[in-house]
């Protein structure tokens, strides 16, 4: 048998994962890297960086671009605190790929701009 959660307590492990983001002076980011873990481009989320879980699903604030990005491929990211503490990481695909996040393109140019108009964070059920 698997591990399951009723929903008040994936609530609280959506909302305990999401506001690590906001620890620290500042906001956090979303860093995209390479499969070597070098940045490709780095967004901005707001302070607070999500909104409260409903049903174990926390979503992301508007999460500022990157408006010159170092460029690559993108094949994982991480969201950290404003001290550049790991709260978590994922993969990433182009849209339909089956990552944790899925992007247009995965391929980023040297000065692109890269951005993500909407983000959630899903605690396991």
């Amino acid at each position: 048998m698997a591990v399951t959660h009723p929903t008040t307590v994936r609530d609280i492990l959506a909302d305990t994962v999401v506001d690590r983001i906001d620890l620290g002076p500042a906001a956090g980011t979303l860093v995209f890297q390479t499969a070597a873990s070098a940045e490709v481009a780095t967004l901005t989320f707001s302070d607070p960086a999500f909104g409260a879980a409903a049903v174990g699903v926390a979503t992301a604030s508007a999460i500022t671009a990157d408006t010159s990005a170092t460029g690559g491929t993108i094949t994982k990211a991480i969201l950290q605190d404003s001290s550049n503490n790991l709260v978590c990481s994922c993969s990433v695909t182009a849209t339909g790929g089956g990552g944790d996040i899925e992007l247009n393109s995965v391929v980023v140019s040297a000065g692109q701009e890269v951005s993500v108009s909407s983000l959630t964070y899903t605690a396991p059920a």
